[in-house]
């Protein structure tokens, strides 16, 4: 299956009924399931054996689906996540502890800046921000003996800054460590960051994947290239015994499977970030249509880019797929078919001006969502960032006059009329 394109393996990939089997991925909407000897579940506790017990750990839906995404990527295994800020926890807490360190790219989304810069460091976990357009040499000063990991986003949220994968991922393996990539904004349509030397992928499926603002998720994919067992003190987690479970060395036992079964084995058995099996029947319908859905949304984005980019009342604009961009060789080169749908740009007149752009909107909707079916706009500075000082805010790229446009698939002249009257 792995071999077909993209489009087939959005319906696909995952899940293969037999004969006389659901033809749809069914909904197991159970938290358990029967055995029939005490040997049989023992195994699956002692990580024996492949199956479901309890849906804290695995169901039958959500693993279906988690296939399905790890296809899509080209990765070995996945888990999916209650959130796509689930994800990023555990992406990096799966192998990082207190005492250790993080490189990550400033440039991110505010809630997962958050994340790292506050939860994180509570939890003993320090991270460095830095620039992603630095130079080889520039990143390689931000590494420290105790980094684990090195992170960033694709394709930025919100200011839409394009990932050198190639040249973080050199960093990264120089010092002996996986880089993991955000990939939310151009999905694995666009953008397959492990053909560019990432190990390591997340998504909230919030965005695009699922598509229609319906439920909230998030998956972790797991390339199976970075070879944990060439540096055993720096990963002890998978690289030495496990006494919770009975000794078990994860990269001994599941090979290019340790970092997705640990996660589960660890981290889901006690943190629970679980999501329902219905949540994952809805990112599933919505996976299914993902390549339609991204061709639009790419194609309205561009069209939107062009007006913007000449509008009297627009101070600057950033989306990559525009010619003008500082971006656009790194666009053409990891996303050639398309620029994902959300656009930045500044309003002339600073953070007034953008908030009295905001409630002009008649056919775009003010939300804290972005990337699904509907035209919705954000001003970062005064909410999603808001808890960031000045100087974060500067540090994340977010500048107060920044507006969020998440372009959807309606019809591009009714979008561009919205514009017209808010700007006006």
């Amino acid at each position: 299956m792995t071999n077909h394109h993209i489009e087939t393996l959005c319906i696909q990939a995952g899940h293969t009924p037999k004969s006389g089997d659901p033809r749809v991925v069914p909904i197991y909407q159970s938290t358990t399931f029967k055995y029939d000897t005490c040997e049989d579940m023992a195994r699956l506790f002692d990580l024996e054996a492949a199956g479901h017990f309890y849906t804290r750990l695995a169901n039958p839906t959500s693993d279906t689906v988690a296939a399905k995404v790890a296809a899509l990527e080209g990765g070995v295994a996945a888990i999916l996540t209650s959130s796509g800020q689930a994800a990023s926890l555990f992406a990096i807490f799966n192998i990082c502890t207190a005492g250790d360190h993080v490189v990550s790219a400033g440039p991110i989304y505010g809630g997962t800046y958050n994340l790292f810069n506050v939860t994180m460091k509570k939890m003993g976990i320090e991270f460095t921000f830095v620039d992603p357009d630095a130079n080889e040499d520039t990143l390689s000063q931000a590494f420290q003996p105790n980094t684990k990991v090195m992170f960033a986003e694709t394709l930025s949220n919100p200011l839409g800054v394009v990932l050198d994968i190639e040249k973080f991922a050199k960093a990264a393996h120089d010092h002996n460590v996986p880089l993991i990539v955000d990939n939310t904004f151009p999905t694995p349509v666009l953008c397959r960051p492990f053909e560019w030397g990432a190990d390591i992928s997340l998504h909230s499926t919030t965005k695009y994947m699922d598509g229609h603002a319906t439920s909230v998720g998030g998956v972790i994919v797991d390339s199976g290239n970075f070879d944990w067992t060439r540096y055993p003190d720096k990963f002890p987690g998978l690289c030495q015994p496990d006494e919770s479970y009975h000794g078990i060395i994860y990269t001994e036992k599941f090979g290019q499977g340790a970092y997705i079964t640990k996660a589960v084995a660890q981290l889901m058995r006690d943190l629970g970030a679980t999501p329902s099996p219905f949540n994952a029947f809805l990112l599933n319908m919505g996976l299914e249509t993902l390549p339609l859905r991204i061709q639009r949304h790419s194609e309205n984005a561009l069209a939107i880019a062009k007006y913007l980019e000449t509008h009297s009342k627009v101070a600057w604009i950033n989306y990559c797929g525009l010619p003008s961009s500082k971006y656009y060789e790194l666009s053409r080169k990891y996303m050639p078919n398309g620029s994902s749908g959300v656009i930045a740009f500044g309003i002339k007149g600073g953070r007034e001006a953008g908030i009295a752009f905001m409630d002009k909107l008649k056919l775009g909707a003010i939300v804290t969502h972005v990337a699904d079916t509907r035209t919705s706009f954000l001003h970062p500075a005064s909410t999603t960032h808001r808890q960031l000082s000045d100087a974060q805010l500067l540090e994340a790229g977010v500048s107060q006059d920044l507006i969020r446009l998440s372009v959807g698939i309606e019809n591009v002249n009714d979008i561009l009329d919205d514009l017209e009257q808010a700007l006006g």
